[in-house]
């Protein structure tokens, strides 16, 4: 199973502050699953992880968000971090990048703080995810169902708790993305009998 992400393109969305181990830990996971993985970034250049209440580790940015399409892309992955996420969320092109990826169906995962840019966008209503304690009332505000699972999946939606969820969220991941598309959710659950 170690090539079920052959030919998949995965956009990690992240800036300054993501939390270290959740942007390099499922990032070496995808890889590893044979996936190519890109650093968008609305931040040029480098961003700089936040490890252990300092600023740690530094990633290039692959791709500007400026110049980033969804449409080059299998699946989005959101990692935590305090900052993270919150910078994100108030980044229109973040926003709308992000919400790309959900109105073609394309599976998204998100970990810790990650889900909070989901708020911003339509996928949260009546689905089923779990994130950092902190952001969980928040997603249940934007009409999710949040339970306290080290993962969730739901309709190509991957969410997780916490750094110590990091193996379970990316099996979780590796097999939506490897999944693919999740047309179902707009065409009213359809079966498809092609």
């Amino acid at each position: 199973m170690a090539n079920e992400l052959n030919g998949k393109n995965i956009a990690i969305l992240a800036t300054d502050g993501f939390e270290e181990s959740e942007l390099f830990e499922p990032k070496a996971a995808l890889e590893k699953a044979g996936a190519r993985t890109v650093i968008v970034s609305p931040h040029k250049g480098h961003i700089k992880a936040w490890a252990k209440g300092n600023w740690g580790s530094l990633i290039e940015v692959g791709q500007d968000l400026e110049e980033a399409d969804s449409e080059d892309f299998d699946a989005l992955f959101l990692p935590g971090g305090v900052m993270n996420p919150d910078k994100l969320r108030n980044d229109e092109r973040a926003v709308d990048f992000a919400q790309d990826f959900v109105d073609s169906g394309k599976p998204i995962a998100a970990i810790c703080h990650g889900p909070q840019l989901l708020i911003e966008t339509g996928i949260l209503t009546g689905r089923k995810v779990t994130s950092w304690p902190s952001v969980r009332t928040d997603m249940i505000n934007a009409g999710a169902e949040w339970y306290d699972a080290e993962v969730m999946v739901d309709n190509g939606l991957v969410t997780s708790r916490k750094p110590e969820d990091i193996p379970a969220f990316n099996k979780k991941m590796i097999e939506e993305f490897a999944e693919g598309l999740h047309k179902e959710h707009e065409q009213g659950a359809t079966p498809h009998h092609h």
